[in-house]
């Protein structure tokens, strides 16, 4: 039926081009109220809010709908807007000299009267010289998106401009679609964020969805959806409901409510829905649900009676301004049918408030006299604590009166008090909207209005809360508010009074899917459920999660590790062999005492220097030889503690001379023995070129270490670094040897000079064992050999501090080896059998 009449509008339409004629077709529409003036306001509200539609047949000509049970609200809506046009009528400086007038319609709160009362709207009066077709220059309403729509889509083809005060759908801001269009609401697109942002604020993230399964409700759904999945936040159903539809289908959307999880309801409904949906919701017992509503609903007084109080009690929800108008409420209260005893409406409104009837021939009916007081009722009608949407009816009117001042022709001021200003001739409503949109005006209570350019008003909420008072009735508490011109993260801001939950209770309910997983851990994902459905899984090392449900774990800076929770990074350990720890201690100890063995057998040897064994055992090169060993076992104390720049180089350094030192006088003590017995004259001989030779020989072979060693430190010296690659949760500090090849040559070195004296000592196997120190030598180069050889895998392989061990082991283990297997025998002769201690012996004279 709405598609015949949009048809017979657009033939009417093109017909009033040709012709510049408008001529009523059919049977023009009626308003319920109206009011000539030099202008027209056309009003279409939702005055009654049950619909019946016959049934339809294609043999009988379908019953025209009807319309019934009044709704005291949209009869409020109504009268704000003939209280406003008084005023501005009343004014002297506002549009003086012109009245306006009006024309209501009944939308009924559908598309089908909706576009009947838009053709009530566009019908104008037959003329031959007028433009326009329209009765009305421009139209307010309706209270429903769906309604608007269907409104705007017939009069913008007659450029007619349309304010409305309750339509909320996010499509009707698209100005290619509707140019014509203006609201004193703000759009559903910033409700539905703000409603996203407020569930997100308490931290649900599992929550229902119920809608009106129409524009307001599937695009406002259709943006909260969208805007809660960029939130982390997710949906567990989303059901439609429908005041006209079927019960089966009311009683399926309840049932999927009362079996899901989610312990919060988002309700995107309008009034209509909300009641069949309470109704249903009360037969099945569903209770303990946090509702969530939209504006439509969440300050609708009637809803918050004690029927509904044990559901809807702690619900949320976002509210336009509450505002005073003054002067309205006296208004309300003169309205009476004896000013309009033909107004059918009026006679209506007068029953539903006392409950009675002007006629009735049923016995007991309670009659109406016309002079019950209005101030005696308590209704939607006469309650004005909570104006809301009543004030954006209001500032639609004078968004009007605004609009048309700007068209004025005045002899001085505009806005002056002057009785010369006449409207242009011929105001057609295409001027009207264009004023509109440059409207700018500041109304008594301190709010300003004006348009941006998609023809919305500045987002602005009240976050409402359900409570009751002292004596139990519910009352909506301002508990918050969302500015939309605000930063994204202070949008949202609570105002610190008590919220009351669900079943009055005190505490946030929680709405999640799985339980929150807590610092250390990270959200794993379910296979085949929604996001908000995770496992909680532990960070792994060197990993972290500072706060809870962290979808990802974070790395820890290089040098830092996790600590035990997982939940902040700490420093990580430094490892190195220290003096406080067993080992290093041990170590440093076996390293003095080394040097302290190796200091009583020099004092030793010092005590006895004029005994034949220690002349036969050359005490020079014995002297220099404790010394070095005493240089091998202190020079191990480098390489404990924390490793340095200077200590790195030393303890190498010091590490292969000492060594070198030790082994040179250890060679030059076999070649002085294999010399002494292989020599034809040992008593000239020997003693005229030992001593140089040996000299020679020691410096010389020492010298050649120092050479690499210096070679060493000038081109690539050790260096102290941080090794993070061989332990993640420890750093090992360390020397690192800066030329590898240099340290091997070190070894090589020393291990060559090892071997030179293995070979000689070898060679003097076979001379007189008095005096043979050959013996001692080799076996002492074998147990030197076997600690480097086992040394050279063990450094390879071990790790950390233990490398370091490994070297310290090995230089003390060569180094006590070298002692014991020298010295060991003759401190033995010279302490415990001195009577061997002679020149006889030791020339194996017995």
């Amino acid at each position: 039926m709405s598609i015949i009449l949009l048809l017979v509008v657009i033939v009417g339409f093109f017909k009033a081009e040709n012709n510049s004629t408008c001529k009523i077709i059919g049977n023009p529409e009626v308003p319920i109220l109206s009011k000539e003036g030099d202008v027209t306001i056309g009003g279409a509200f939702s005055i009654y809010s049950q619909i019946s539609i016959p049934s339809l047949s294609k043999y009988e000509t379908p019953e025209s709908f009807r319309c019934s049970r009044i709704n005291l609200r949209e009869f409020r809506f109504v009268q704000t807007m003939l209280f406003a046009i008084e005023e501005i009528n009343n004014s002297s400086i506002l549009l003086p000299n012109v009245s306006i007038g009006y024309k209501v319609f009944d939308s009924c709160g559908s598309t089908l009267p909706s576009t009947r009362a838009v053709m009530g709207l566009i019908d104008g009066v037959e003329n031959t010289g007028g433009k326009s077709c329209s009765s009305v220059h421009v139209i307010i309403g309706a209270s429903e998106s769906s309604s608007t729509i269907a409104m705007q889509q017939i009069s913008g083809i007659f450029q007619i401009p349309m304010i409305s005060h309750f339509a909320t759908c996010a499509c009707l801001s698209n100005r290619k679609e509707y140019p014509f269009f203006f609201r004193t609401i703000p759009s559903d697109y910033y409700q539905s964020r703000a409603m996203a942002k407020l569930v997100k604020h308490f931290g649900w993230t599992w929550v229902g969805a119920i809608r009106s399964d129409n524009d307001y409700g599937n695009n406002g759904m259709a943006t909260f959806i969208e805007a809660a999945s960029q939130e982390g936040i997710c949906v567990e159903y989303s059901e439609t409901i429908s005041r006209t539809g079927s019960r089966e289908h009311i009683e399926k959307a309840v049932r999927v409510i009362r079996r899901g999880t989610a312990s919060v309801l988002v309700a995107f409904l309008a009034q209509g829905e909300m009641d069949v949906l309470l109704e249903e919701v009360l037969r099945q017992n569903v209770t303990g649900l946090q509702w969530v509503g939209s504006e439509s609903w969440i300050t609708a007084k009637y809803l918050a009676k004690k029927r509904y109080s044990g559901i809807l009690t702690g619900s949320l929800g976002f509210a336009i301004r509450k505002a005073k108008i003054p002067g309205l409420q006296e208004f309300l209260l003169k309205v009476n049918p004896s000013k309009d005893p033909q107004s059918s409406l009026l006679r209506e409104f007068w029953e539903t408030t006392f409950d009675c009837r002007f006629q009735s021939n049923i016995p007991g009916t309670k009659l109406c006299s016309g002079s019950e007081r209005l101030q005696d009722a308590d209704n939607e009608f006469t309650n004005v604590s909570e104006l809301r949407i009543s004030n954006n009816v209001y500032k639609a009117v004078y968004a009007v009166a605004h609009a048309l001042h700007r068209m004025l022709i005045c002899g001085s001021n505009a806005y002056s008090v002057s009785h010369s200003c006449i409207l242009k001739e011929h105001v057609e409503p295409r001027k009207v909207a264009k004023q509109l949109q440059n409207v700018n005006f500041t109304l008594p209570s301190g709010e300003q209005m004006y348009f941006d350019e998609n023809g919305d008003p500045a987002a602005t909420y009240e976050l409402v809360n359900w409570q009751k008072n002292h004596v139990g009735d519910i009352v909506f508490m301002t508990v918050g508010k969302y500015d939309a011109s605000q930063q994204n993260w202070n949008q949202l801001s609570m105002n610190n009074l008590q919220i009351i939950w669900a079943k009055e209770s005190l505490e946030i309910p929680l709405s999640v899917c799985s339980e929150n997983c807590l610092p250390g851990f990270r959200q794993a994902p379910i296979k085949g459920k929604p996001i908000c459905c995770f496992s909680c899984a532990p960070c792994a090392g060197g990993e972290i999660s500072n706060k809870s449900n962290s979808a990802e774990c974070s790395q820890c800076p290089l040098e830092y590790w996790s600590n035990a929770n997982h939940s902040k990074c700490v420093p990580k350990v430094i490892e190195f062999l220290s003096y406080k720890e067993t080992m290093g201690a041990v170590l440093a100890a076996f390293s003095l005492c080394g040097a302290s063995l190796t200091l009583i057998i020099l004092c030793i040897f010092l005590w006895f220097r004029h005994t034949p064994l220690v002349k036969a055992s050359n005490s020079e090169l014995s002297f220099l030889l404790l010394f070095s060993l005493t240089l091998c076992f202190l020079c191990s104390l480098t390489f404990i503690g924390r490793p340095t720049e200077w200590s790195c180089m030393l303890r190498h350094t010091a590490f292969g001379i000492a060594f070198a030192l030790c082994i040179s006088c250890i060679l030059a003590k076999t070649i002085t023995v294999v010399m002494a017995f292989k020599a034809k004259r040992p008593a000239k001989t020997i003693p005229q070129c030992s001593a140089p030779l040996q000299r020679t020989s020691v410096l010389g072979c020492t010298l050649i270490q120092v050479l690499i060693c210096v070679i060493w430190l000038v081109f690539a010296p050790p260096f102290p670094h941080k090794n993070t690659v061989y332990a993640n949760e420890k750093i090992i500090l360390e020397c690192v040897l800066g030329s590898p090849i240099a340290f091997w040559v070190v070894m090589a070195y020393i291990g060559f000079l090892a071997l030179l004296c293995f070979i000689f000592a070898f060679l003097a196997r076979k001379l007189p064992d008095n005096f043979n120190e050959a013996k001692f030598i080799t076996f002492s180069m074998l147990i030197f050999s076997a600690v480097w050889l086992t040394f050279i895998p063990a450094y390879v392989s071990s790790p950390g501090k233990f490398t370091v061990a490994v070297e310290i082991f090995a230089m003390l283990a060569s180094s006590f080896g070298l002692l014991f297997c020298i010295f060991a025998p003759k401190c033995y002769i010279l302490l415990l059998k001195p009577e061997r201690n002679t020149k006889k012996n030791l020339m194996g004279r017995n």
